[in-house]
C-alpha cells in the first residue's frame, strides 16, 4: 500500500468517525425532543428537516435550481436573499463534534459556535456548509469578524459591518450595505432584484411571520399548550427550510393548537413555573438547556435567543413603497428594534425582556452563556439588576457544546425551579409587577 493510499485510508477513517460521532448526538438530541411530551399535532416536518441535515447530512431541501446563501445572523434581510431567486439558510451550529474539531483549531477562549464554524470548515462533511455559493457574516463581534477572514476563501463571501448604535447616519450606511449585497447576490444567482422580486420576497417571508405571530398568540395561553423545547425545535428549523415552506408546516401546527385549546386539552394538568430563557442563541443538536429546564418541572414560556422568536417577531414596517422605502424598511428592522447585545446602549434589549416578561406571565429568568461569548456575559449584570427591581429571579448558566457538564447543570436548573415554587408558594397571592 502506497503513502497515499494509506494517507486516503486514514482520512476516511477519520470522516466516518466525524459523521458517526455528529450523527449519534443529533440522533439523542432528535429523540428526547419526540419523547417529551405534549408535541403538538403537525410537528413532523420539522423534526424530518433536522434529521435531514443532522442525522442524514443531506442538503437542504431547496428548489430545484435555486442556489443556497448561507447567513450567521438574523440581521441579514431575507427578503433579499428571496428577491435574488436563492434561499437563506442560517449556518450557526450547535454541533459537538464539529465544537471538538475547532477546539483545535482557534485560540482556547474563543466561543462554541465559532469552533464549531471552524470544524465544519476543516472537515469539510457538512452538505449544509458545501453547498452554499454565497455567505453572509455580519460583524456583531470579534469572533465574527476572524469567521468572515476564515471562511473567505470558502465561497463569495460578504461582510455586513454592523454599527454600534442606531442614530439615523448608522442606519443609512446599513442601507448603502445592503444596496452593496444586492449586487453580490445579483452576480451569484445571476439574477437581478427588482420591484416585484422583492415584493415576493416580503410576500414569502411575511407569511412565515403572520404564522409565527399566531403561534406565539396561542403559545401564550394558560394552561399550556406548547412546550418551549418543541417551539425551539421548530424555530432551528426555520434555518433550513424556504420560508413559505415553513410557514405551510407551522398553520398546521397552529389549527392542531386551536383544537387543543377547544377541547381543554394541555401539554401538562400542572402549574409549571413559567421560565423565560435568553442570552447566547440555542442552536440544534445543543438542546441540553431547554430540556432540562422541562424535564426538572419547569416550562420554557418564553424565548428571546437569536435562534428563536427574535429572527422573525418583528416585520418591516414599509412607510414609503418606493424601492428604496422598502430597502430602508428593511434597515430600520434590522438594527432599531433588535435586542441584540453588540449595541453600546441597549435600552431596547431591557424594554423586550420585560415586555416578553409581562406578555408571558414569567415567573423567572435563565441567562444562557456559551462559554467566550463576550457580549452577551457583558450584559449580565445589569439584566440582573433591572429584572430584580420586578421581582423576577435570574440564574446565569455557562456552557459550551459538550454534555461534561449536563449533571452540573441539572442540579442548577432543579434548584432554581424549586426556588421559584418556593417564592410562588402562597399561590393566592398576586403576579408579579413588571412595570407594563
Amino acid at each position: 500500500m502506497t503513502t497515499e493510499t494509506k494517507q486516503a485510508a486514514l482520512k476516511k477513517r477519520q470522516d466516518n468517525r466525524f459523521i458517526n460521532k455528529e450523527t449519534q448526538t443529533a440522533a439523542k438530541y432528535l429523540r428526547r425532543l419526540k419523547e417529551l411530551s405534549g408535541a403538538p399535532d403537525g410537528i413532523e416536518p420539522f423534526y424530518d428537516t433536522l434529521e435531514r441535515i443532522y442525522v442524514d447530512m443531506q442538503s437542504a431541501d431547496v428548489p430545484k435550481g435555486m442556489k443556497t446563501i448561507g447567513t450567521y445572523c438574523v440581521m441579514v434581510p431575507q427578503e433579499l436573499i428571496y428577491a435574488a431567486g436563492a434561499v437563506p439558510v442560517k449556518l450557526c451550529s450547535g454541533n459537538y463534534t464539529a465544537f471538538s474539531v475547532g477546539d483545535e483549531i482557534v485560540p482556547r477562549d474563543a466561543c462554541p459556535l465559532v469552533k464549531a464554524v471552524a470544524g465544519f470548515k476543516q472537515t469539510g462533511l457538512m452538505p449544509l456548509y458545501e453547498d452554499c455559493s454565497m455567505m453572509i457574516v455580519p460583524i456583531t463581534c470579534d469572533c465574527k469578524k476572524k469567521i468572515a477572514g476564515m471562511l473567505s476563501g470558502e465561497c463569495d463571501l460578504m461582510t455586513l459591518h454592523v454599527p454600534a448604535s442606531r442614530d439615523d447616519d448608522d442606519i443609512d450606511d446599513y442601507i448603502a450595505q445592503m444596496y452593496d449585497l444586492i449586487e453580490k447576490l445579483e452576480k451569484v444567482t445571476g439574477n437581478e432584484v427588482t420591484y416585484e422580486t422583492l415584493s415576493e420576497g416580503f410576500r414569502k417571508v411575511g407569511y412565515a411571520q403572520y404564522e409565527l405571530s399566531e403561534f406565539i398568540r396561542l403559545k401564550k395561553q394558560t394552561p399550556y399548550l406548547v412546550r418551549g423545547s418543541h417551539e425551539m425545535a421548530i424555530l432551528n428549523s426555520a434555518s433550513y427550510m424556504p420560508a413559505d415552506k415553513w410557514g405551510e408546516a407551522l398553520h398546521k401546527v397552529n389549527e392542531s393548537l386551536k383544537e387543543r385549546a377547544k377541547s381543554g386539552q394541555t401539554v401538562t394538568a400542572k402549574k409549571l413555573p413559567r421560565i423565560l430563557l435568553t442570552g447566547s442563541p440555542i442552536v440544534f443538536p445543543n438542546m441540553k438547556i431547554p430540556l432540562l429546564i422541562e424535564e426538572m418541572g419547569g416550562i420554557v414560556a418564553g424565548d428571546e435567543t437569536c435562534m428563536g422568536e427574535r429572527g422573525m417577531w418583528d416585520p418591516a414596517v414599509i412607510t414609503d413603497n418606493s424601492f428604496d422605502g422598502i430597502m430602508r424598511a428593511l434597515a430600520n428592522r434590522s438594527l432599531r428594534p433588535c435586542p441584540c447585545p453588540t449595541f453600546a446602549d441597549n435600552k431596547q434589549r431591557i424594554y423586550r425582556l420585560k415586555q416578553l416578561i409581562s406578555e408571558n406571565q414569567i415567573q423567572g429568568v435563565i441567562y444562557h452563556v456559551l462559554r467566550g461569548c463576550l457580549v452577551y456575559d457583558f450584559e449580565y449584570k445589569r439584566i440582573e439588576e433591572e429584572l430584580g427591581q420586578l421581582g423576577i429571579p435570574v440564574i446565569r448558566l455557562e456552557s459550551d457544546y459538550n454534555e461534561e457538564d449536563v449533571e452540573q447543570l441539572r442540579i442548577r436548573i432543579e434548584a432554581f425551579i424549586e426556588l421559584i415554587k418556593l417564592k410562588q408558594a402562597p399561590e393566592k397571592r398576586t403576579s408579579v409587577r413588571t412595570g407594563f
